[in-house]
């Protein structure tokens, strides 16, 4: 029985129980009421487009592009209006890493005296035999992965971990690494 109907039902029940009322009165009084409420809902959204003209075209223009359109359209809007692409994924997780790597490049554009490099490329190398089990679970918790995903990672190795980690956490993934037996490079 859908939802609606059992609604309908529990209704009918309630006023049956309520007043001895006839159930097919029951049922007519709880329809338009339901009907109401959804021509308000949908006539909510209405107001609010319809009071902005310009934005109800914009609105309706959009909706009509395709998905290669859509694409293209967003693309042009981040550039027109200078938004940075904003990662996805397990590789995003550094947050306020790089938000702390960003200011010391500032730095030295402002004095081009050395340039140094901020952001690596962690790549696992090999790792021993005894330590395999050790190492899939930490590539597991550390990219995210799924058990098998990471036993596939760690079997293919040389591999590339992860791209563009700052220095400090880079020598933390290493360091755990290495302690589990794997060998990891900065490149």
């Amino acid at each position: 029985m859908s939802l609606a109907c059992q609604y309908t039902a529990r209704q009918c029940i309630r006023s049956l129980r309520s007043s001895q009322q006839p159930a097919l009165r029951c049922v007519n009084a709880t329809i338009p009421q339901r009907r109401r409420q959804e021509a308000r809902r949908w006539q909510s959204t209405e107001a609010a487009a319809a009071s902005n003209p310009k934005i109800a075209g914009i609105v309706d223009q959009i909706s009509q592009l395709t998905l290669l359109e859509t694409a293209d359209l967003v693309s042009t809007l981040k550039t027109r209006l200078n938004i940075p692409d904003m990662p996805i994924g397990g590789f995003a997780s550094a947050g306020p890493a790089q938000s702390q790597a960003a200011a010391p490049a500032e730095e030295e554009e402002a004095a081009p005296k050395q340039e140094e490099k901020t952001l690596f490329n962690l790549k696992l190398d090999s790792f021993d035999a005894a330590a395999k089990p050790k190492v899939i679970k930490e590539i597991k918790s550390m990219l995210g992965l799924s058990l098998v995903d990471s036993k596939k990672f760690v079997e293919s190795a040389p591999k590339l971990m992860k791209e563009g980690v700052p220095k400090e956490e880079a020598e933390k993934i290493i360091e755990t690494l290495k302690a589990l037996g794997a060998v990891v490079k900065m490149e």
